[in-house]
């Protein structure tokens, strides 16, 4: 009697010494590359798309810097230098290389003004985990400092476009979340993922972050959102997502007996102790209690107003002027297409009803990003860490086939080497 047993056994080496050149090719397609464990074979699709994709928009964007020529006039500080690559580390890029190569100078020096800004910048109001980072691979590969943090922002950048898969994945299933790595790519505000800049660094922490708490890795998330709070002070959405989620799941009698108490009680005692402390060392070192919200508010005129700047900003966009703090016409444009976007997307991933942690942290990112006084322009990229709200687009264009694909991402990460490029860094202030 035939089984299964005996069908196994045909298909040892015995059968494999018959096999054909074209049954070998098949199979090494299936098994490439050999050397990566199994675990990690999906990961390589999605890696691969954003990867490309992110190419492509940097190669556009190279070409434009270099067509316009504008850069060489500015000051290296504030979007110029000499090469097209230069741009990607000016700005906040400029603050983050001064702090892995000084320190900090922790100091409130008030100014003798009336104006918009009362005291005086200070790198403190930059979190150390990136700089910090920066500096450690610059002294362990002899890189300089400029290398190191292109090469931390794009390692995090694949580490964060593989959590999106992962959150994404298990939320809509692996095509969807393949998609999403693609979307994050050309997402506006992306051009930040490879500059000097912290925004890869922290989706590739709360991404994960995410997908332990989906997961129900409690410790990892706590870890996770604690490392997030020495990142950015946005990270307070992400400790509050996480912290959410483990009430909850305490809250229930099921969900308590089934993940046991220690996890979720760990996560939300350690989770926010990454911000707290560099707010209070902040506090500390400067003799204020409260030095680092003064700092952003008056040395950067960035505060939380409850939404009164961005409404100021929409009612000036809806009449065609800019009669407003940080008035940058074309990115304030995009931003605004994207805001207006921004209940639809809602809706659309309500619907496909995501875990709590999700919801909490996409929504919380986008109360925090509208309700502050920020520069406008910039809302593509304060948005860009809510890749939950690629969920349902992702889950949409999964139902393409592969040319369909192929046409809408080349077309997506050609424009956005000008949309989420360009626009940022040359016709505003990322």
């Amino acid at each position: 009697m035939d089984t299964a047993a005996d069908d196994t056994m045909t298909d040892g080496p015995a059968g494999a010494a018959e096999e054909g050149p074209a049954d070998r090719r098949a199979r090494s397609w299936r098994t490439w590359p050999r050397a990566l464990p199994s675990g990690a074979r999906p990961y390589l699709a999605p890696l691969l798309l954003y990867g490309v994709a992110k190419l492509v928009g940097l190669g556009v964007f190279a070409s434009l810097l270099t067509y316009a020529g504008d850069f060489r006039g500015k000051n290296p500080r504030f979007g110029g230098g000499a090469h097209w690559w230069d741009v990607l580390a000016t700005w906040d890029g400029w603050w983050y290389l001064q702090v892995a190569e000084h320190g900090y100078q922790p100091a409130l020096v008030r100014l003798d003004s009336d104006g918009l800004f009362t005291v005086q910048q200070n790198s403190v109001a930059f979190f150390p985990l990136y700089p910090a980072l920066i500096r450690m691979v610059s002294e362990s590969t002899g890189l300089g400092l400029y290398g190191s943090g292109i090469l931390v922002s794009v390692l995090s950048s694949f580490v964060a476009a593989a959590g999106v898969y992962a959150v994404i994945s298990l939320a809509a299933g692996a095509r969807a979340g393949t998609i999403a790595a693609g979307l994050w790519a050309v997402a506006p505000g992306a051009g930040v993922e490879w500059a000097v800049y912290s925004e890869s660094l922290f989706v590739a922490i709360a991404a994960w972050a995410c997908y332990a708490v989906m997961t129900r890795r409690w410790v990892a998330a706590g870890l996770l959102a604690f490392t997030a709070g020495l990142n950015r002070p946005t990270s307070a959405v992400l400790i509050g997502a996480v912290g959410l989620a483990a009430l909850v799941t305490l809250a229930r009698p099921a969900s308590r007996r089934e993940h046991g108490v220690r996890g979720p009680v760990y996560a939300m005692l350690v989770a926010p102790l990454g911000l707290l402390s560099y707010i209070a060392w902040v506090g500390y070192s400067t003799g204020e209690a409260t030095a680092y919200f003064t700092l952003q508010r008056e040395g950067w005129a960035h505060f939380f107003d409850y939404g009164a700047y961005t409404w100021d900003v929409l009612r000036n966009l809806a009449v065609g002027r800019g009669d407003y703090h940080f008035a940058f016409s074309t990115p304030d444009l995009l931003s605004l297409q994207l805001v207006l976007a921004l209940p639809f997307l809602i809706a659309l991933m309500l619907r496909k009803r995501p875990p709590l942690v999700l919801v909490a942290y996409t929504l919380a990112t986008i109360v925090t990003v509208l309700g502050t006084q920020q520069m406008f322009g910039n809302t593509m990229r304060y948005l860009l860490p809510a890749f939950p709200l690629l969920l349902a687009p992702a889950a949409a264009l999964s139902r393409l086939r592969l040319p369909g694909l192929a046409v809408f991402f080349t077309t997506a990460a050609i424009a956005s080497g000008w949309y989420a490029h360009y626009v940022i860094f040359e016709l505003g202030v990322p």
